[in-house]
């Protein structure tokens, strides 16, 4: 087997969202999208204690046409949403939602971190869906980390969310082929990784630092690879947190606005009205 070269190493940007620091590295200046990736944000985000839960994370608001994952590395985010979900997600674990034809939802902090105060730490992701799947109705699953398969090896533990890996299946539902893992790693792993050829791929790096083929990528970096090979080569140069987004590129035009992901112009216009109108529901959040 071929090993993967690497195309770019790319240093992520911090951005302002509504007051919320975010390191984002796609998209970027030069980069649209890594198909079928949108966008990637990390944050590590201070919860104040005894601030209201209302008053804290990210109120209500819309999606449309993509999935926006959430991959939870410390504290604990609660979702609601307008389909009826009320769920608390902790550390390790995975907020998997599909906007479909519409959704509107929240992420805000637990009470219990609202209460004691501490640190939501996450890496929200957006996945496109092909164009004959968007208007699918909207659904979510909660992933703990007992509810997530992983395969450990020397120095490293990695946590299967979607797709196979080494035999193993992800729980999470993707709408085109795709292979998601987390990765926990020490100092002096050293192991491949098999991605079909035809997948794009990329490695965001939480923490730490990591050699592929030669090229090295530090905290908040991420390495983006070619399709030359069958195999990413990982060799972790200090104690490293980091996931690896590999998928099958849609190939279809890409327009974004806002909270929707669509094909056309059209289709974000009509996005929009159906939002105002009320078509994606309606969420009351509900706090104790």
């Amino acid at each position: 087997m071929k090993k993967r070269t690497v195309k770019k190493v790319v240093s992520s940007q911090k951005v302002n969202m509504g007051g919320i620091l975010l390191q984002q590295p796609i998209p970027d200046r030069l980069i649209d999208q890594i198909d079928p990736f949108v966008l990637i944000h990390h944050g590590s985000l201070p919860v104040k204690k005894g601030k209201k839960q209302s008053e804290s994370g990210v109120g209500p608001h819309p999606h449309r046409g993509f999935s926006p994952v959430t991959f939870v590395f410390k504290g604990e985010v609660h979702h609601q949403d307008s389909i009826g979900n009320n769920a608390i997600v902790s550390e390790g674990g995975t907020q998997w939602m599909h906007a479909g034809k519409g959704i509107v939802h929240s992420e805000r902090p637990s009470k219990k971190l609202i209460d004691s105060g501490g640190q939501n730490e996450i890496i929200q992701f957006w996945v496109n869906t092909p164009a004959k799947y968007k208007m699918e109705p909207a659904y979510y699953l909660p992933l703990s980390e007992k509810e997530t398969p992983l395969i450990k090896k020397e120095k490293a533990i990695i946590y299967v969310v979607a797709g196979q890996f080494e035999k193993i299946t992800g729980p999470a539902k993707t709408y085109s082929p795709q292979t998601l893992l987390r990765f926990d790693t020490k100092s002096g792993a050293n192991f491949p990784v098999e991605i079909p050829k035809t997948y794009n791929a990329l490695i965001y790096i939480l923490d730490g630092s990591i050699k592929s083929n030669d090229k090295t990528a530090k905290s908040k970096d991420m390495i983006w690879l070619n399709n030359d090979g069958e195999y990413i080569d990982i060799n972790v140069l200090e104690d490293s947190r980091f996931i690896l987004l590999s998928g099958e590129p849609i190939n279809e035009p890409l327009v974004t606005y806002g909270p929707f992901v669509m094909n056309s112009e059209k289709e974000i216009h009509q996005a929009i009205l159906d939002y105002q109108n009320g078509n994606m529901g309606e969420l009351i959040e509900r706090f104790d």
